[in-house]
C-alpha cells in the first residue's frame, strides 16, 4: 500500500511573529519561514496580479524542496464579477506569466482555486471548471468549493468524479459546520500527486457573522484547535495518504496566531521531519 509524502505549513508567512527573531526584516521572513516548514500558501496573488520579480524573489529565497501553493486571482473565480471572455482569457494568461518563475523552479505545488459561497452547483459553473482546466492544461490545480450543493446527496460523487476527469485536487476543509454556510469534510483524493487539506479554525459564532465594526477576517479565522480536534484527524489524513503522492495540509486560522503551534503539533501527532530545510539560526553553532 502506498503511503504518500506529509508535509504541513501555514497560510502566508509575514503574520506569525512566533516565527521571526526581533528585528528581522520583512524580506527576510520567508527566509525564516522556510527552516520552520516546506509548504506555504501565497494568498497575496488573490488581491493582484503580481510581478514576476515576486517570485523570482521567493524562488531564492527557498531551499530546492521548499513549494508554494498560489492562491488564483479573486476575477479567476468569481470573486469580482463581470469580463468577457477575451479578458478572461488575458487574465488567464497573465496570472500564469507572473507565477511562471515558481513553475520553471520546480516549486508550484498547485493552483488554488478557491471559489466564493455563491458559486454553486450548476451547468455554467460545472463549464467554467471545465474552461479553467482548458486554460491551465499543465499547471497543477486545486479546486475549493464554498457552496455546500456540490456536496449534496445528489451531487456529491460526480463532483469528486469531475474533478478526477480534470486532475483537479480536492480541497478537503476543516471549517465551522453551520446551516447553508459551509461544506462538509469530504476525505477524498481526486489528483493522485496530491491531496491538499486547509484547516480555517471552527469559530461557529464569527464564521456567518462576525458584527458591525469588525473585519470579518479577523473574526471568522480566530480559533486554536484543540488537543481533541488534531486527534481526530489523523485518521482522516492517513485515509488521503493511502492514495496521494503527497498530502499538504495548511493551517489558515491566522486571527489569534494560532496557526503555526497547531501545525506544529500537527506534525509531532504525525511524527513528520521535514527535510531539506533552512537551518534555524540557533542551531549553526
Amino acid at each position: 500500500m502506498n503511503k504518500g509524502n506529509l508535509q504541513v505549513g501555514v497560510c502566508g508567512w509575514g503574520d506569525h511573529d512566533e516565527l521571526y527573531p526581533q528585528g528581522v526584516r520583512d524580506r527576510d521572513k520567508l527566509s525564516v519561514y522556510a527552516s520552520h516548514f516546506a509548504r506555504v500558501e501565497i494568498d497575496s496573488s488573490f488581491y493582484a496580479i503580481l510581478p514576476q520579480k515576486n517570485y523570482e524573489t521567493w524562488v531564492r529565497d527557498t531551499p530546492d524542496a521548499f513549494r508554494f501553493v498560489v492562491k488564483a486571482y479573486q476575477a479567476m473565480t468569481g470573486h469580482r464579477r463581470g469580463g468577457a471572455e477575451l479578458e478572461r482569457e488575458e487574465m488567464f494568461l497573465r496570472f500564469a506569466e507572473s507565477i511562471e518563475p515558481l513553475r520553471q523552479a520546480g516549486k508550484l505545488h498547485a493552483v488554488l482555486f478557491q471559489f466564493p459561497p455563491w458559486f454553486d452547483c450548476t451547468k455554467d459553473h460545472v463549464q467554467y471548471l471545465a474552461a479553467c482546466r482548458q486554460l491551465y492544461p499543465d499547471l497543477p490545480l486545486a479546486v475549493e468549493f464554498r457552496h455546500q450543493s456540490w456536496f449534496s446527496e445528489n451531487y456529491c460523487d460526480k463532483t469528486l468524479q469531475f474533478l478526477r476527469q480534470l486532475a483537479v485536487t480536492h480541497v478537503v476543509c476543516d471549517e465551522p459546520q453551520v446551516p447553508n454556510g459551509s461544506v462538509p469534510i469530504v476525505v477524498a483524493v481526486t489528483e493522485p500527486r496530491l491531496a491538499l487539506v486547509r484547516f480555517h479554525g471552527r469559530n461557529t459564532a464569527g464564521w456567518r457573522d462576525p458584527g458591525k465594526g469588525t473585519n470579518w477576517r479577523d473574526v471568522r479565522y480566530l480559533y486554536n484547535y484543540s488537543e481533541a480536534e488534531l486527534q481526530s484527524w489523523l485518521p482522516k489524513i492517513k485515509q488521503l495518504q493511502e492514495t496521494a503522492d503527497e498530502v499538504c495540509i495548511l493551517f489558515n486560522n491566522n486571527s489569534g496566531g494560532d496557526a503555526v503551534n497547531n501545525a506544529k503539533r500537527l506534525m509531532q501527532l504525525l511524527n513528520i521531519e521535514p527535510t531539506g530545510l533552512y537551518p534555524r539560526q540557533m542551531e549553526l553553532f
